[in-house]
């Protein structure tokens, strides 16, 4: 099975063809561009590299969040056209989960962080146990400062992943004993590692509706949040309540 695997929850422009198992290609890129201007061409030139034309892709894997708002429509629009226009199956696959699997390290509490603005983060940790990665502690939104200390009190080594760790933590904190920022290369995530879940669901049978995926926001925007203020009457009847 050759799938197409999209990452832009973060800054982080990350594109990828795997099939079986394996990596067949991989573009990822950090840089001032934004989603639009690069998702659609590093698409194009992925499957190039990779030699699978789009007809003979079998499924779409996307990160669907939480992350940037922008980034996370931007990603799941473009894959959601391409599931339509093929006929593909697609999953959605969460980021926090995506970069956790980047870190198969038995014995460690994996600390997967995106950056939720304001000084929070959205932070989800994770477990390798006999080559299953399991959820630990469900994701929710925390201060950045809270979590750092909060690692510092868990019984078992602990490593950071996430954007959060390359723009606030890493060579700029100082961290618990027991705490470690993971390597530069393995902070950010990669469409390798959506790619890689997303056939896992697939073969699983696992499928999501084109109709009614939805990025996973947590909490909601900055704008929805200024609206609400600005209009405190008419908030409650036009903005639907997420969950935190």
């Amino acid at each position: 099975m050759s799938i197409l695997a999209i990452d832009t929850a973060t800054q982080v422009s990350s594109v990828a063809v795997a099939a079986s198992g394996k990596l067949s290609a991989e573009l990822t890129m950090q840089a001032k561009l934004t989603h639009s201007e690069t998702l659609m061409p590093h698409i194009e030139q992925v499957l190039k590299m990779a030699a699978v034309p789009k007809d003979k892709l079998e499924g779409i894997a996307v990160s669907i969040g939480p992350g940037s708002f922008t980034g996370l429509r931007i990603g799941l629009a473009a894959a959601k056209a391409m599931s339509y226009a093929l006929s593909l199956p697609l999953v959605g696959v969460s980021t926090l989960k995506a970069l956790a699997y980047h870190y198969p390290v038995a014995g460690v509490r994996i600390v997967c962080l995106l950056d939720a603005q304001k000084g929070n983060a959205y932070v989800e940790t994770y477990r390798w146990n006999q080559g299953e990665l399991l959820t630990v502690d469900a994701v929710k939104v925390a201060p950045v400062s809270e979590i750092i200390e909060w690692c510092g009190q868990l019984d078992e080594p602990v490593v950071l992943l996430g954007d959060v760790v390359q723009k606030r933590i890493a060579n700029k904190l100082e961290l618990p004993s027991g705490v470690t920022a993971a390597p530069a290369h393995l902070l950010m995530p990669r469409a390798a590692c959506v790619a890689m879940l997303g056939l896992d669901e697939l073969a699983a049978g696992h499928t999501d509706n084109i109709m009614n995926l939805e990025p996973v926001y947590i909490r909601r925007s900055e704008a929805e949040v200024l609206w609400e203020k600005r209009h405190p009457e008419t908030a409650q009847k036009t903005l639907p309540t997420e969950a935190m």
